[in-house]
C-alpha cells in the first residue's frame, strides 16, 4: 500500500498540483496587498475618505465603536461588510489575473489554426503530374 501511495505521490499531476498550492498560498498574499495597500486607500479617498475595512454593523455590545479594533476589543458581534468587500475585490483581481494566464496558456498551447485553403503543390508534384498526363495521353 505504501508503494502505490508513493506511486500516487510522485506523479507528476499531484506534483504540480502541489506546486500550484504553494504559488496561489503565495499570490494570495501578493493579491492580498494589492488590494489592502494599493486599490483601496485611492478608492476610499475618491469615496470621501473610507476605509472599507473599517465597515462593519455592530448586532450585539457597544454600538458607539468608532472601528472594528475597538469593536473586537469590546468583544461586539458584529457583521464585518467592508472586510467582504475587500475579500470580493481579491477574488476578481485573482479570477481576472488567472483568466489572462490561462488564456495566454491557451495561446501559446493551441496549433496554429488550419487554413482553408490547401498548399498549392510544389514544383516536383507538379513536373509529375505533367509527366504523368503525357504519359496517359501516349496511351
Amino acid at each position: 500500500m505504501f508503494e502505490e501511495f508513493k506511486k500516487f505521490a510522485m506523479r507528476g499531476n499531484v506534483m504540480d498540483l502541489a506546486v500550484g498550492v504553494i504559488i496561489g498560498a503565495s499570490f494570495t498574499g501578493i493579491v492580498n496587498s494589492l488590494v489592502n495597500d494599493v486599490l483601496m486607500p485611492p478608492i476610499g479617498l475618491a469615496l470621501g475618505g473610507v476605509d472599507f475595512s473599517n465597515f462593519f454593523f455592530v448586532i450585539k455590545g457597544d454600538r458607539a465603536v468608532d472601528t472594528l479594533a475597538a469593536a473586537k476589543a469590546a468583544k461586539a458581534v458584529t457583521i464585518n461588510y467592508g472586510l467582504f468587500v475587500n475579500a470580493v475585490i481579491n477574488f476578481l483581481i485573482v479570477a481576472f489575473v488567472l483568466f489572462l494566464m490561462i488564456r495566454q496558456i491557451n495561446k501559446l498551447a493551441a496549433p496554429p489554426p488550419a487554413s482553408d485553403v490547401p498548399a498549392p503543390p510544389s514544383e516536383e508534384v507538379q513536373l509529375l503530374r505533367e509527366i504523368r498526363d503525357s504519359l496517359k495521353g501516349r496511351a
